[in-house]
């Protein structure tokens, strides 16, 4: 005989306390739980549907489409319970939302960067499959995401990101009292070598786990840190936020055209068609 516990298949999530009908098809992923109401700021209207931990869910409308966002927190472990529990209500497409570091010349503080793939440099995604399997963002995600930032004229930036479980050792930022991880010297320079765009911390995980369920996802974050320039500002906060709803509406529209044209997905051919 066992005593009573917590079972996180429930009806109502564990960490998260959403269950069907709360949320949408699409959620957009950002850590912090004040980004929130920043994010639902751009929307038609909103109502907040859940808030445990350091998740926050809310659900609404922008453009005629219904959308939802949840905070994840930092980092890879508590993005994942976010991603287990939403798919578990029938989530299947995660967008990312944030604020990033970017490590290539030519990227200004304020600028977007869309994730095409992300390199695995964090435990967590390691624990779901082997170390190789690729962090690759969906194409319909990505596709929608450089139509959202064409539409509101935003200057962007397409490629990959490497994700860290450490903002500090694992971007090569000294520790406390200056303490510097092996090789965190020539980490960001190896980063840049190899074409990676930008570093944040939550990405790769959302990628690997969405690719394994056979769901969706993606991620733009602003450039709040340029490691090129040592300039730091929090400068266009929302630009992600308008870019990852806008996408979200247009997602809405791609998978109808593919319905229409009987596809079994969207393709470039049959377009997006114009608001």
């Amino acid at each position: 005989m066992t005593g009573d516990s917590e079972d996180p298949n429930d009806e109502v999530q564990y960490h998260l306390g959403v269950g069907e009908g709360d949320v949408a098809d699409t959620v957009l992923l950002p850590g912090d739980p004040e980004r929130i109401p920043k994010i639902t700021g751009v929307w038609d209207d909103a109502e907040t549907v859940a808030e445990h931990r350091e998740y926050r869910t809310a659900t609404g409308e922008h453009r005629g489409t219904p959308i939802s966002t949840t905070s994840t927190g930092i980092g890879s472990p508590s993005a994942a319970i976010a991603v287990e529990e939403l798919a578990r209500v029938g989530v299947d497409t995660f967008l990312r939302v944030g604020s990033c570091g970017a490590i290539q010349p030519g990227m200004d503080v304020g600028d977007l960067v869309i994730t095409s793939g992300a390199v695995r440099q964090e435990g967590t995604s390691e624990e779901y499959v082997r170390e190789d399997y690729p962090a690759a963002a969906d194409d319909r995600v990505v596709a929608a995401l450089v139509a959202a930032a064409e539409r509101l004229d935003y200057d962007y930036h397409v490629g990959v990101t490497a994700s860290t479980d450490s903002f500090y050792a694992g971007q090569g930022r000294p520790g406390f009292e200056g303490f510097e991880a092996a090789g965190s010297d020539e980490l960001v320079e190896n980063l840049r070598e190899a074409n990676v765009l930008n570093i944040e911390m939550e990405a790769s995980t959302i990628c690997t786990l969405a690719n394994l369920y056979g769901l969706r996802a993606g991620a733009v974050c602003t450039v709040y840190a340029n490691r090129v320039t040592g300039e730091f500002r929090t400068e266009g906060e929302t630009r992600a936020a308008e870019t990852a709803s806008l996408a979200t509406a247009l997602l809405a529209k791609m998978d109808e055209r593919a319905r229409e044209a009987g596809a079994d997905r969207w393709y470039p051919g049959l377009g997006i068609e114009a608001e």
